[in-house]
């Protein structure tokens, strides 16, 4: 693995080109471990949606790039899909893009009796979030207070 750079940094350098000569955009990676088993979980993003034959494509043109590379020193299993319409926001150009749509929020405690809520999502000034809840009033947390926080296609 490069120095100084995690899992997820240099799978990043290494997908980036190959999303770039697709088409496709890099939403997330994810490398974690569930059980037993490590899981090397990419999302694919465009503007008008990620088809199975873009994740087929990527995950042959990545396989020989990461076999190469080796980054990774144990097994795993490679997952290649879309984030989906209820996608989590985790980077700051997520929620640069998602300004002023509709998110979900979770929260680790609970808030006022509540950990679920849902509005607009105002601002975003690392670390701070500000959404604009469905009754109205305005609700300010820090990514870390929040479990996730994801896209909201449910319509009022």
């Amino acid at each position: 693995m490069s120095k100084g750079l995690n899992t997820v940094e240099v799978v990043r350098s290494l997908a980036q080109p190959i999303a770039e000569r697709i088409g496709v955009g890099i939403w997330d990676i994810r490398f974690l471990k569930e059980g037993s088993q490590w899981f090397l979980r990419i999302f694919l993003d465009k503007e008008d949606g990620i088809t199975i034959d873009d994740c087929v494509e990527f995950t042959h043109l990545i396989n020989p790039v990461l076999d190469e590379a080796d980054p990774i020193e144990q097994a795993y299993c490679l997952e290649v899909s879309s984030p989906g319409l209820e996608r989590e926001l985790t980077r700051p150009e997520h929620f640069e893009r998602y300004t002023g749509e509709r998110v979900m929020v979770k929260t680790i405690r609970p808030v006022n009796g509540q950990r679920e809520f849902r509005g607009i999502l105002e601002d975003y000034s690392h670390p701070n979030i500000t959404i604009r809840l469905d009754d109205g009033s305005g609700f300010c947390i820090t990514k870390k207070e929040a479990a996730w926080i994801k896209a909201d296609d449910f319509e009022q």
